[in-house]
This record gives C-alpha cells, sequence and structure tokens, in this order.
C-alpha cells in the first residue's frame, strides 16, 4: 500500500471533473477503535466535514457500517446521505429504503445462539453481545488476555452446527465475532449498488468512488473497487486490496478536508 499523502498531485488530477461517491466505515474509520461500541463518538470537527460534503453537488456521501440501520443513523445524525447498517442489510437514504429480506427460521436460530452465549459467556468478565437485530457480534476486547481461548471455544461450540448447516455465515473483526444471514451480500456488493444507481442518473461527468475502511469487513469493497477508484486503509501499513493508507482517523479527517476543498 502507498501512504496517500505523498501522492498530493495525483489526488488533484483523479479529483478534476469528477463526481465523487464517497463510502466511509465508522469505527475505526472516523471514529477511533474502543473499548465498547456506546463509546465511539463522532467528533464535531468531523461531523462538520461530512455534513459539508453531504450538501455539495459534487460528492455523494455514503456511511457504511457493521452497526445496525438505527445506531448509525443516531451516531451521524445527518441528513443528505446514504446510510447502510449491518454492512449492507439495511439502507436507508434520499429515495432509497431497503432491507434484506431475513427469514422467520434465521431470526430463531439467531435467538437460540444469543441465549446460549449469554448463559455461558455470563461468568467472563469483559465478555458482551451487541444485538443488531439482524446480526449478532461478540465482542471480547475488554476480556483478559488468558480467557480469550475460553470466549473462542464458547462461540464456536454456539454456532457450529447451524454453520455446517449453512444456515448462518460467520465474519471475524478486530476483537469480535459477528453471526450473519446465510446469504451472499456483504459491502464490495453493496457499493457496486449504489455506484450502479447513481450512474444511471448521471450521463455526462464521471464517477470516482473513494472507499475508506479499516476492518476486514471493508475488504469486500476494496476488492470490488480494485482499479476503479480510490481504497484506503486507515491503520498501519499491512497486506490488503487496499491500494493506498492513512495512518489514523485524524488523517482521515484531514484527507476529508482536501475533498471539501478540491
Amino acid at each position: 500500500m502507498k501512504y496517500i499523502f505523498r501522492h498530493r498531485v495525483r489526488l488533484k488530477k483523479e479529483f478534476l471533473n469528477k463526481n465523487i461517491f464517497l463510502f466511509l466505515d465508522y469505527d475505526g474509520t472516523l471514529t477511533p477503535i474502543v473499548e465498547s461500541p456506546d463509546k465511539a463518538i463522532l467528533s464535531k470537527k468531523t461531523k462538520v466535514l461530512l455534513e459539508r460534503l453531504s450538501k455539495d453537488r459534487g460528492c455523494k456521501l455514503a456511511i457504511i457500517s457493521g452497526r445496525s440501520l438505527k445506531d448509525i443513523k443516531e451516531r451521524v445524525g445527518l441528513k443528505d446521505l446514504i446510510y447502510v447498517g449491518n454492512h449492507g442489510l439495511e439502507i436507508e437514504g434520499p429515495k432509497i429504503r431497503f432491507r434484506n429480506f431475513i427469514s422467520q427460521r434465521y431470526r430463531k436460530i439467531l435467538e437460540r445462539i444469543k441465549e446460549v452465549l449469554n448463559k455461558k459467556l455470563t461468568n467472563i468478565k469483559g465478555a458482551f453481545i451487541e444485538d443488531k437485530g439482524l446480526t449478532l457480534t461478540i465482542h471480547y476486547r475488554l476480556v483478559n488476555k488468558s480467557d480469550i481461548p475460553l470466549v473462542e471455544t464458547i462461540f464456536r461450540e454456539a454456532i457450529i452446527l447451524y454453520r455446517v448447516r449453512n444456515q448462518i455465515k460467520i465474519r471475524y473483526g478486530k476483537m469480535f465475532f459477528e453471526i450473519r444471514p446465510p446469504i451472499n451480500w456483504d459491502k464490495g456488493k453493496v457499493v457496486l449498488w449504489l455506484l450502479a444507481r447513481e450512474q444511471f442518473k448521471r450521463t455526462i461527468r464521471t464517477i470516482l468512488p473513494i472507499y475508506i475502511g479499516d476492518d476486514v469487513t471493508d475488504e469486500d469493497a476494496f476488492k470490488v473497487l480494485k482499479n476503479k477508484g480510490l481504497t484506503i486503509f486507515v491503520g498501519e501499513p499491512k497486506r490488503s486490496y487496499a491500494k493506498y493508507y492513512l495512518r489514523d482517523t485524524d488523517e482521515v479527517s484531514d484527507f476529508l478536508n482536501r475533498i471539501c476543498q478540491s
């Protein structure tokens, strides 16, 4: 990956005569990674930048998060942009309202798994379950290192039967496990769908997609946008489908500010 601020001249050329479609993850991208999800608060500076971008006719803005739609909307609290919750299972924005069909069978399975995990994780300090309606996330960032193998074992035992039957999907992120519906839908497919909708409406200027994210779940988007736009990983450089990187959330804000000024 290349450090994007070393390619300022090229960036200016990329932005020239193009409409920008900006896709942003939330946790670890717009806000630093914190001990628990409820503490991830958007800074005033970043919120002002997002508001400016959302009102810019040359820029379309989408927040793509693993959080529930209700949660991410409340945390950002702005109009005129697209909110994507649960990695694309819920989408809402100007003239968009989408909710992926989830069977009652899956919902019952999710509830059973949640009951089992609640019982078995109750005595492990720091482990907790985030119920996002359509998905379940098991967080262990606050768990003592010596207890993490036990959390992993409990999780595997709770989901193994449903997983081998292909009744659920599992995603692993930064200190969490996530249970999702067994459907072929992810951040990458959401990005392509939203881009296709936007391209249909615009026939003159070229659309430049920019995706910024920090987690494993963002790799699907980095992959589909290869050679189609700017893909930016947030954090220390590592193996990724992203072409560029920014070091932290402060640099993300600086980059957003550069877009506002372009």
